[in-house]
């Protein structure tokens, strides 16, 4: 998966109440982790992208982008997900539904780090 933590994302400025720490070991614990500085969606803060087995990829699954990742339900369900298999391979917990949305457009270039 990977997981905002640059612009706005991930800071205390943006959401104080907030463990950024503890949720990126939360993340880190259910799979493999990468960050990012920016993806473009800070709108939607804290963004957690879901990116489908090898398996479900074949398939045609593609990642999910979760918006809004800021309570411990959020987290729960990003982490049980992840666990059940994730995209293409386990429906995704209702508690997921109103945190998903669509990839934003980048225009030239990602900026990815």
């Amino acid at each position: 998966m990977t997981v905002c933590r640059g612009c706005c994302c991930g800071t205390c400025r943006k959401h104080p109440d907030v463990d950024h720490d503890r949720q990126l070991d939360i993340l880190r614990a259910a799979g493999s982790v990468r960050v990012s500085d920016c993806l473009n969606a800070c709108d939607r803060s804290n963004v957690v992208v879901v990116q489908p087995a090898a398996l479900a990829r074949r398939l045609g699954a593609r990642p999910v982008w979760l918006g809004g990742v800021l309570d411990e339900t959020s987290l729960s369900s990003v982490v049980d997900w992840i666990a059940a298999g994730g995209p293409g391979l386990a429906a995704p917990p209702d508690r997921l539904a109103r945190l998903w949305f669509a990839a934003p457009r980048w225009g030239k270039s990602a900026p990815m780090s």
